[in-house]
């Protein structure tokens, strides 16, 4: 049977823990042999962990500014398409009117003219599309590798808490790794 702490006794608990927290500090800042701010590669774990955040702040802007480019994009691409659509119908009824009107050369001639330029400026809009469609796509791409950099940090800067609280060297040696990870997913993502 799993022993199961009543809420007082795990307040009691606590408290202990804290109590001993105070006289161990009272001790350091004491002068009474201990270190005042723990092992001496803590402190590069704060410092290096400050700038995992930093990194992480700067690569999620990033990642924000490509997914808002990307949606940018696609609106414009639908956009575009919706105007091929319009073209297209403009030209379907210039060849109707053409063909109405084929017993009088002139008005033939003017709706085929309507019906080519339609045709011509639809090929047009839809090479524009494409292109407002292929950026976006691009976009995204960049946006999801920052998004990825993003969680890799994070998990970073959990690590980094971890051994903080932990006081395990190796822990925040794996964060360190994990973030070396992500600085080259960064470059991929700024190159992509």
């Amino acid at each position: 049977m799993e022993e199961e702490l009543e809420t007082a006794e795990l307040k009691e608990k606590i408290d202990e823990h804290l109590e001993h927290a105070e006289h161990a500090e009272h001790a350091a800042h004491g002068g009474h042999g201990g270190a005042k701010d723990g092992p001496k590669w803590t402190r590069y774990l704060s410092l290096s962990t400050a700038m995992i955040a930093v990194f992480a702040a700067v690569t999620a802007l990033l990642s924000g500014h490509f997914s808002n480019d990307a949606i940018l994009q696609k609106s414009d691409a639908a956009d575009k398409w919706a105007e091929y659509q319009a073209n297209r119908i403009k030209m379907a009824i210039a060849d109707n009117q053409a063909d109405l009107v084929s017993d009088r050369p002139d008005a033939f001639k003017k709706s085929k003219e309507q019906a080519a330029h339609y045709d011509e400026k639809s090929k047009e809009i839809m090479k524009d599309a494409k292109e407002h469609d292929d950026d976006s796509d691009a976009m995204m791409s960049k946006h999801q590798r920052f998004a990825i950099t993003v969680t890799m940090l994070q998990i970073a800067i959990a690590l980094s808490a971890i051994a903080a609280l932990t006081k395990k060297k190796e822990m925040w040696f794996v964060g360190l790794a994990v973030s070396a990870v992500s600085l080259v997913t960064f470059v991929l993502g700024l190159l992509a």
